[in-house]
């Protein structure tokens, strides 16, 4: 995966409205896109109170993403909804958020998660 697209993505998903990180959550699915390519980039949370590492989009465990974990995250992922945390499994979009990001960035099948605007 180019560093630029993966990045490119990242970002058009995060403008779009998909902070989940205590604020008002415009649309799971690209909340799911930000967090997956976040947890995958292995970016520290940087909050006003603290920091940390961000947790795995499906286990929702707090640990820093290697390629071992990752292709874990991603099997668990495409296994299907009840592999995800319960808290996750409930918002609408989330599971196909991660399952398409890990497809496109991890396994480098099919599309984008989201399409990107030309600018």
């Amino acid at each position: 995966m180019p560093r630029d697209e993966f990045v490119a993505v990242w970002h058009e998903a995060d403008q779009d409205g998909a902070d989940f990180l205590g604020h008002e959550v415009a649309d799971w699915y690209l909340s799911a896109v930000v967090q997956t390519c976040r947890w995958m980039a292995a970016t520290p949370l940087r909050t006003a109170l603290c920091g940390g590492l961000i947790r795995s989009p499906v286990t929702m465990r707090s640990c820093r993403a290697r390629p071992e974990l990752i292709e874990a995250e991603c099997r668990a992922a495409l296994q299907g909804s009840e592999q995800f945390s319960t808290d996750v499994a409930a918002r609408p979009g989330w599971c196909e958020g991660v399952q398409a990001t890990f497809r496109w960035a991890w396994l480098r099948q099919g599309p984008s998660p989201i399409e990107l605007r030309l600018t």
